[in-house]
């Protein structure tokens, strides 16, 4: 793991050695209350043949300031978190357009000139706008289990008050609960998972700045923005697909192919949505072999 500076904010990341065959750098986005971890299934198949690139997003995983990779001090927010009632302003470190300049910079930073984003959840959102922010290094888009573009005010009323209440009540002492992550096992997901990938939500979950957490949250679900979203997949011109799983009920394939349709490849039939049996939300480890089959066609075909 290495750091790089991004707007006087310290990134963590890692990157690949480059194959032998000139190829694409892949980049990996993770979503919301995760961490770039969740790559590894799929970076150790597709290394050998592609650079990649995996990082945390501002204000999560090791991306934060005076973080403690021990996870042993952890220190509590809800006095620095900020208003939930205030309006959402553009300054805000922690919008999708925010991400994808951080974004752009990273591949900058980097030297990364050929790049094809790889975005799970909030991560595909990040992508789909890093596209258009650095649309000369970014030369095609995969989102995962992401989708949308649909605003619902009761449901994503609900949806924003859930996730407030996670973020404010969410005690330090979680991740050391006996068997909690048992349950996590199961969450979100079409078969059981591996108990360590449990481990690492319940560590993630706990460990990510209630700010980024909260506004990450809040700023990406404003009816301006839900509505914004397919306007930016219309405008782009590179290749974009949208990978579902069969069974998400957190983004179910229907809002997953309403977004994919704004892309000139849907073309009215699906062209660019691949929908994956037996899995839920959390596809790169529930299903890492089918994932990595699908990138390989979809980067090999372009």
């Amino acid at each position: 793991m290495a750091f790089i500076d991004i707007l006087g904010a310290p990134h963590a990341y890692e990157l690949t050695p480059p194959p032998a065959s000139p190829s694409p750098v892949l980049v990996f986005i993770h979503g919301w209350l995760l961490s770039r971890n969740y790559w590894q299934p799929l970076i150790d198949r597709l290394a050998p043949t592609y650079q990649c690139l995996t990082y945390d997003l501002r204000g999560f995983g090791d991306s934060q300031p005076q973080r403690d990779k021990a996870h042993k001090r952890l220190r509590l927010f809800d006095s620095q978190l900020p208003d939930t009632n205030a309006a959402v302003g553009s300054s805000s470190k922690y919008t999708l357009a925010a991400y994808a300049q951080d974004l752009s910079m990273l591949l900058q930073q980097l030297g990364i000139d050929r790049a094809w984003l790889i975005g799970h959840s909030l991560g595909g959102s990040i992508a789909l706008w890093g596209a258009s922010v650095a649309s000369d290094r970014v030369k095609g888009v995969i989102c995962l289990n992401a989708g949308g573009g649909i605003y619902i005010k009761e449901e994503f009323e609900r949806f924003r008050a859930v996730g407030q209440q996670l973020v404010r009540q969410r005690p330090r002492w979680l991740s050391y609960l006996p068997l909690l992550d048992l349950l996590l096992t199961r969450s979100q997901v079409a078969r059981p998972i591996a108990r360590r990938w449990a481990r690492q939500r319940l560590i993630d979950f706990v460990t990510a700045s209630p700010e980024a957490a909260l506004r990450a949250l809040l700023d990406s679900t404003t009816e301006t923005e839900v509505i914004r979203l397919p306007q930016v997949v219309s405008q782009l011109t590179q290749p974009v697909y949208f990978i579902a799983g069969a069974q998400d009920k957190v983004m179910e394939p229907k809002y997953v192919r309403h977004l994919a349709s704004f892309h000139k490849l849907f073309q009215g039939c699906d062209e660019n949505v691949i929908e994956i049996p037996e899995c839920g939300h959390l596809a790169m480890v529930e299903q890492p072999e089918a994932l990595d089959t699908q990138i390989r066609n979809i980067v090999m075909s372009h």
